[in-house]
């Protein structure tokens, strides 16, 4: 969900902050206190920015690989049920209406396995006040920009609950076996990681599965998870925050285990939200609109060891 007016301002301030103490070094105590070895990307980049008007608050994004090039986006809290096509340009590919869906707050898109088919994974699983008495997750096969049609297939429902009651959750991936993996924001310090096996979609409510905690700091505003996407190979996932990369590799038992290493993204993007592989090699990042300025889109590299 954006922060709007003061917290705007206070997220802009924040990333300063970590762009000043990047350029400047981590320092002796913080490098004791955190198990992460943190670099610059490699080759960023801004493409673009967002062409639609309608476009203004892209809380995640997932890269087509049926349609190359393409990138699928999405409003949260407040909007249409509404997902957007578009490219690294920022170039407007369509718009189409989810039928069957609503938007509570919707905060991560992804592809991945349904049936003999790829859907789109919707998850409307924002909650910023931790009041739900459900999250939800929506399925629906990728549209084809090919087709004149700017409305989905019905989609598929899935309401969430979580163990130990309501979680703000705003990132989602699906596993090559349709898992859908969620990671909580942490807004109380810990970042908690749930699944929902495939086998779920034949019921119409679900207790998510705690699958463990990740090491990552949440003790200020820049800091709470946003996204995470699952690299190609289906082994490799980046964790974003809003100034920051990590990375983690899904082993069995579906567990998150973390590399170590990561990247400082702070300066890239005011309220970068979205992030999702591009291909093999680059991560793409889009953020929300902001201080008058579109999204804007921003490719670049972060190596794993």
């Amino acid at each position: 969900m954006p922060f709007r007016g003061s917290l705007s301002r206070a997220l802009l301030a924040v990333a300063l902050g970590a762009a000043v103490a990047a350029a400047g070094g981590l320092g002796a105590g913080a490098s004791v206190r955190s198990p992460w070895e943190m670099h610059r990307p490699s080759n960023p980049r801004r493409t673009g920015a967002f062409e639609n008007p309608k476009l203004i608050e892209s809380s995640g994004v997932a890269a087509s690989s049926r349609q190359p090039g393409i990138l699928w986006t999405l409003n949260d809290s407040g909007n249409e049920p509404l997902i957007f096509a578009t490219d690294t340009l920022g170039r407007d590919r369509g718009a189409f209406r989810v039928v069957g869906a609503e938007n509570e707050d919707w905060e991560a898109i992804s592809l991945g396995p349904c049936g003999t088919g790829e859907c789109l994974y919707i998850a409307d699983t924002g909650d910023n006040l931790e009041r739900r008495a459900s999250a939800r997750l929506y399925r629906v096969p990728e549209p084809s920009l090919s087709s004149t049609a700017r409305s989905t297939r019905r989609a598929e429902a899935l309401d969430l609950r979580y163990p130990g009651g309501p979680r703000d959750v705003e990132t989602a991936f699906v596993g090559s076996d349709g898992t859908v993996y969620l990671i909580s924001k942490g807004r109380d310090g810990v970042v908690q990681a749930y699944r929902v096996p495939a086998s779920a979609w034949t019921g119409t409510e679900f207790l998510a599965a705690p699958i463990g905690t990740l090491p990552i700091e949440t003790g200020d505003l820049g800091a709470l998870v946003t996204d995470a996407a699952l690299h190609p190979s289906g082994e490799l996932v980046a964790v974003r925050t809003y100034r920051a990369i990590f990375l983690f590799r899904l082993a069995a038992g579906h567990t998150l285990r973390p590399l170590g290493v990561g990247c400082e993204t702070a300066g890239l993007q005011l309220q970068g939200e979205g992030i999702s592989w591009f291909d093999h090699e680059e991560l793409v990042l889009t953020s929300e609109a902001g201080f008058g300025s579109p999204g804007t889109i921003v490719l670049l590299r972060c190596h794993a060891p």
